[in-house]
C-alpha cells in the first residue's frame, strides 16, 4: 500500500505536475490541499485538476478569515514590518498553509507532506520549521527541490505527454504571489535594482500619474489595536472636514464596516474595501532590497495598500495611547516579531510570548483615524481615542495651559546633574572651536567678546554693528 502525501496544492504549472510525478516517479498516494487566501479565483475548477493529475483527494479551504484574523491582525497590533517597509503578507500565509497540511496528514493517516517551493526562497525554510513545530514525525518533501528538477519547457512536455489538465499561458515574467495582505512581485527585470519597476508588473495599484487628482479621505475605527469600522468620503479639495458614515459606495467608496463581532467577514471586506480603495490611489507600492533569511539578497516589490494604510492608522492611535516607555519598547519587539515571522518561526514559544506583551500594549489602542488618500501617499491627518494620553491643556502654548513651567527647573537641574558631575570631576566636553579669528566678528557691547575667548580684530567697529562682510 503507497505511502501517503499531502501537497500545498496551488493549481498552477509545478504542483499539477508534482501530482503525478510524486504519484508516478515516487509511489505516493497524494492528497491535494488547496488553500485560499484571496488569491484563488476558481477553487471548483482547482479540485478538479487535481483529481484529475491523480489525487486521490482533493481538500479545497476558503481560509481568508482565519488568515485576517489569526495571523495578519496580530502582525499588525506588533507592528510588524519587515526592514520597516514589508507588511509580510507571503510569510504570514505560509504557517497558516503548514498548520492545514500537518491538520490533513492527520485526519488522512499521511506520514509525508510537501510544498511547491525551490530551493533558494524563503519559503521552504518557512514551511519546513512550520511543519517540525507541529508535527516533527512527519516527512517534508518539496518536489522541484527534491529530485523533480524540471526546467518550465521539460515541465510542460511531461504534463502533455501524461495528459495532464492545464491551461498554458504565456510565461510570466516575474515570479509572483498574492493573498489578501499583499502581493510580492520579483525576479525578470526586476532584478536589476537600478531600474523602476515596469508597470507590467503591478496590478492592484495604479501609478500616480494616473491616480485621481482629487484625495480620499478614510475614518478607521480600532478596538485593541484591531481594525473594526471604515467609512469613506471624497475630498476633492484635500480638506481635512471627516468622513460621512452614511456615504454612498457609488459615490464615495463601500459603505461603513460593522463593527467587530458584527458581521461574518468583516476583516475580510475591510481589507479587500482598502486594497481597491488604496490601490485606485497608488498607494501601497514597495521597492527595496531584502535580506532573505536564505543568506542572499534580493530586489522585492510589493503592492499592498490595505497593509500599509492600515499599518499607518494604527500607529496613529499607539501614539495617543502608549505612554513613552511602552512606545520606545514595542518598536524593538516590533522589530523582532518581524525577524520571527520573516524567518518562519510563527509556531514558537518566543513568538506566543511577544503576543503577550503585545496584547497588553493594545489593550487602550482603541479609537478613530482620519487617514487620506493622494498620489500614492496615505497620510494620518486625524486621530482620537478616549484613553489618550495626549491632553491639550497640558500640550497647548495658548491660554488654558496647566503645565507647572517651574517645575521644569528642578527636572532639568536633576536630569543634567550626571552631566554637570562628570565635566567638573573628568573634564568639560571635548570640542573642536567654532568662533575663529576670520575677520567676521560681531562687537555686542564695550569689552565685547571679554574672557579671552578672542581678539576683536575690527577696532573700529561700532558696539551692535556687524560687519558688512560677515557671511561672504
Amino acid at each position: 500500500m503507497p505511502e501517503k502525501i499531502v501537497l500545498a496544492y496551488s493549481g498552477g504549472l509545478d504542483t499539477t505536475v508534482a501530482v503525478k510525478w510524486l504519484t508516478e516517479m515516487r509511489g505516493f498516494e497524494v492528497i491535494a490541499l488547496t488553500v485560499d487566501l484571496g488569491s484563488q479565483p476558481n477553487l471548483p475548477a482547482i479540485r478538479e485538476r487535481a483529481l484529475t493529475a491523480g489525487a486521490s483527494r482533493a481538500y479545497v479551504l476558503d481560509a481568508r478569515q482565519p488568515f485576517v484574523e489569526r495571523f495578519c491582525w496580530p502582525a499588525l497590533q506588533a507592528g510588524a514590518l519587515y526592514q520597516g517597509q514589508y507588511p509580510l503578507a507571503t510569510a504570514l500565509g505560509r504557517p497558516l498553509i503548514a498548520q492545514l497540511l500537518v491538520e490533513v496528514a492527520a485526519r488522512e493517516g499521511a506520514g509525508w507532506v510537501a510544498h511547491g517551493s525551490t530551493g533558494k526562497g524563503n519559503d521552504q525554510v518557512r514551511f519546513d520549521i512550520a511543519v517540525g513545530a507541529l508535527a516533527p514525525h512527519l516527512k517534508v518533501l518539496a518536489p522541484l527541490r527534491d529530485g523533480m528538477s524540471m526546467t518550465r519547457e521539460q515541465e510542460i512536455d511531461y504534463a502533455r505527454a501524461h495528459g495532464l489538465p492545464l491551461e498554458v499561458k504565456p510565461e510570466s515574467p516575474y515570479s509572483v504571489d498574492e493573498n489578501l495582505w499583499g502581493r510580492s512581485i520579483e525576479a525578470g527585470v526586476l532584478e536589476d535594482a537600478l531600474l523602476k519597476p515596469p508597470e507590467d508588473a503591478f496590478l492592484w495599484t495604479s501609478p500616480v500619474d494616473a491616480a485621481p487628482a482629487s484625495s480620499q479621505l478614510l475614518e478607521l475605527t480600532f478596538e485593541q489595536g484591531i481594525p473594526t469600522g471604515l467609512s469613506t468620503s471624497s475630498s476633492p479639495s484635500g480638506g481635512d472636514h471627516g468622513p460621512s458614515p452614511s456615504a454612498s459606495a457609488g459615490d464615495h467608496g463601500p459603505p461603513p464596516f460593522p463593527a467587530r463581532g458584527g458581521g461574518q467577514g468583516g476583516g475580510i471586506s475591510l481589507v479587500e474595501a482598502l486594497n481597491l480603495l488604496g490601490g485606485r490611489h497608488g498607494v501601497g507600492r514597495i521597492d527595496m532590497i531584502e535580506d532573505r533569511f536564505v543568506g542572499i539578497k534580493s530586489r522585492e516589490v510589493y503592492e499592498a495598500p490595505a497593509a500599509v494604510i492600515l499599518h499607518a492608522a494604527h500607529r496613529a492611535v499607539e501614539e495617543l495611547a502608549l505612554d513613552a516607555e511602552a512606545a520606545h519598547f514595542k518598536a524593538a519587539v516590533a522589530q523582532e516579531y518581524a525577524r520571527l515571522v520573516y524567518q518562519g518561526k510563527w509556531f514558537t514559544s518566543h513568538r506566543r510570548n511577544l503576543d503577550a506583551y503585545v496584547a497588553s500594549t493594545q489593550r487602550f489602542v482603541t479609537g478613530q483615524v482620519r487617514v487620506k488618500l493622494h498620489k500614492g501617499s496615505a497620510q494620518v491627518v486625524g486621530r482620537s481615542s478616549p484613553y489618550s494620553l495626549y491632553q491639550p491643556r497640558l500640550a497647548t502654548y495658548s491660554a488654558g495651559d496647566q503645565f507647572d513651567h517651574q517645575a521644569a527647573v528642578g527636572f532639568i537641574k536633576l536630569a543634567g546633574l550626571p552631566v554637570r558631575t562628570q565635566a567638573q570631576v573628568q573634564g568639560t566636553a571635548v570640542t573642536e572651536p567654532l568662533l575663529k579669528d576670520d575677520g567676521h566678528v560681531v562687537e555686542v557691547g564695550p569689552g565685547g567678546l571679554e574672557g579671552g575667548l578672542a581678539e576683536p580684530v575690527l577696532a573700529a567697529t561700532l558696539p551692535g554693528v556687524v560687519d558688512p562682510d560677515l557671511g561672504r
